[in-house]
Order: C-alpha cells, then sequence, then structure tokens
C-alpha cells in the first residue's frame, strides 16, 4: 500500500468511526464501535489500554503476527476515541510529519507539560 492508498484507507476508516457515533444514530445493536459509545468513554479507554498492554506482552514474546494484530487493535481503538473527540487521524499524521527530523529528545524538551 503506497503513502496515498494508506491516507485514503485511514480517512475511510475515520469517516466510518464517524458514521457511528450517536449523535449520527450509529445502533449499539448492531454496530461494536456505537456500543463502545454507548456504554461511554470509559468503555473505549479502557480497551485503549488493554490493547497497549497486549500489543507490549506480543512484542515481549517477539510474537511477529500478535504484534501487527495488537498494534491494528491499539490503532483501531486510537482512532475510535480521536473521532469521539472530534479529531481525526490526519491530525496524528500532521503531528508526526512535523516532528520529523526533530530529535526525540529535543522535541520532547520542547513540549510543554
Amino acid at each position: 500500500m503506497n503513502n496515498t492508498d494508506m491516507s485514503h484507507f485511514l480517512a475511510e476508516l475515520a469517516d466510518t468511526i464517524e458514521s457511528r457515533l450517536p449523535a449520527r444514530g450509529g445502533n449499539p445493536e448492531t454496530s461494536y464501535i456505537a456500543k463502545l459509545y454507548h456504554k461511554g468513554e470509559d468503555s473505549f479507554l479502557k480497551k485503549i489500554g488493554e490493547e497497549a498492554t497486549e500489543l507490549v506482552m506480543a512484542c515481549k514474546d517477539a510474537k511477529h503476527d500478535r504484534i501487527v494484530a495488537e498494534a491494528a487493535d491499539l490503532w483501531f481503538h486510537s482512532m475510535v476515541a480521536l473521532a469521539y473527540y472530534g479529531l481525526r487521524p490526519e491530525q496524528v499524521i500532521n503531528e508526526l510529519a512535523r516532528r520529523e527530523g526533530v530529535s526525540g529528545l529535543v522535541e520532547k524538551a520542547s513540549r510543554k507539560e
């Protein structure tokens, strides 16, 4: 998949996720995403934590197929959170692009936290 295809895929996935928001009529009886939204913010935030932990464990076990699967789960649930907060994956990509060529140590030190 080239960069254009990847960007298009992420945008389409984001559109699908956004269509499941309660304000857009997402049905929790027929949609996993709508069900997460219906259960409330803690529901998908817990999934992000769970998937992050599963990714760490897959990496510790060096199970490549599991690493890919768990990374996909983490990205997906992160996109669910982005949509909930009115954000898009393009914004994340733009932030990563902004950081390109900047030392991670320098970038982290520049943050105002």
